[in-house]
């Protein structure tokens, strides 16, 4: 069984889904989509935390949190930002510390955006 899973409160904007939750048997498997932060004109800090708690919305809906992220893949565009993504970063994955990688990218789809992070997160049963 496959499950979308949309951000509380919110439908995704195009065709797509937000998060996937993937019925293995003894665990869910669940992927979510790269997600910006909608504050197009906000610093790499608070674009970063905008993109943190929406993924945390999509995690509680799917009901696992940021312990259970197994992989985080971080797109951003410009690489002297690592410094202030990465201590962020630290904050939300004190417990799970997923394996992770992070890239320079050249643009993002919303103009302005700075940042995208997408996360793969098992869930037991």
């Amino acid at each position: 069984m496959i499950e979308n899973i949309q951000q509380k409160g919110k439908q995704a904007k195009g065709f797509y889904s937000p998060a996937k939750k993937i019925d293995l048997g003894n665990c869910f498997l669940i992927f979510v989509s790269g997600i910006q932060a909608n504050n197009t004109e906000a610093d790499i800090a608070s674009q970063t935390f905008e993109v943190f708690n929406t993924i945390g919305s999509i995690l509680e809906n799917a009901g696992a949190t940021y312990d259970d992220v197994v992989k985080a893949v971080i797109y951003v565009t410009d690489m002297k930002d690592f410094d202030v993504v990465s201590k962020i970063r630290a904050e939300y994955f004190a417990n799970s510390k997923p394996a992770s990688t992070l890239i320079e990218v050249n643009r993002m789809v919303h103009d302005g955006a700075k940042i995208e992070i997408e996360l793969t997160a098992i869930l037991a049963k």
